[in-house]
This record gives C-alpha cells, structure tokens and sequence, in this order.
C-alpha cells in the first residue's frame, strides 16, 4: 500500500536551515512528480515545491522561492526539501504528496487519501 513517511522537523532559530525528508513506498516514485505541502492550524493544506519525476524541473511558490530546494533520490525513493534562511512564518507541518496535477488527474490518488503524519517545522524568532 501507499506509504509517505516524513521526518526530520525540529524547533530551528530564524535564519537557520532544515532538511525534511521522506520516504515513499507501495506506488511507481520515479514516474510521478512530487511536492510538499505545508498547513498551519485553521488552513488548508497548501503546495510549497514541486518537481518533476526526473527530478529535472522544480517549482517553488514565491514565499520560499530563492530560499528552499526541493529534490528527489528516485533510486531511494525518497523526497527532500533543503530549507535556507528559515523564517517563523514557515511554521507549519509538511508533507510529501504526489504534486496538485497528479493528484487530481489520477483516479488512484483522486479518490484516496494517502497523506502521512508530516513533519513538524517550528521556527523561532
């Protein structure tokens, strides 16, 4: 079955720098984009990065644009997003998901819900 493992949040002073991962499992990794999302209390769950299944294309929603990285090891079927110059706003829990395209054009991720636990980032001021 589906299987997308976070990790790697932690409380990080403003400024610092972060590396969450994840680890997918039970679906075709290398021939589907991916992203993460992040989601504060009391809003919805929002696309941050995504990037393509070859990992060749990446895209990046402007509040973290210039600042964090995202990549994938299709051969270890996991996904990372390098977080730079951490600011409190970036307070959230992420998550690794397949990206908004896939995940509303393919009838397996359309009408399932595989999301993980996500991962904690907490950012200090």
């Amino acid at each position: 079955q589906v299987q997308l493992v976070e990790s790697g949040g932690v409380l990080v002073q403003s400024g610092g720098s972060l590396t969450p991962s994840c680890a997918a499992s039970g679906f075709a990794f290398s021939s589907l984009g991916m992203a993460w999302y992040r989601q504060v209390p009391g809003k919805e769950r929002d696309v941050v990065a995504h990037i393509t299944a070859d990992g060749g294309h990446s895209a990046y929603v402007l509040s973290v644009r210039g600042r964090f990285n995202i990549s994938r090891d299709n051969a270890k079927t996991a996904l990372y997003l390098r977080m730079n110059n951490l600011k409190p706003e970036d307070t959230a829990i992420y998550y690794c998901y397949v990206d908004p395209v896939t995940r509303w054009t393919i009838q397996q991720w359309r009408e399932s819900n595989f999301w993980g636990q996500g991962t904690q980032v907490t950012v200090s001021s």
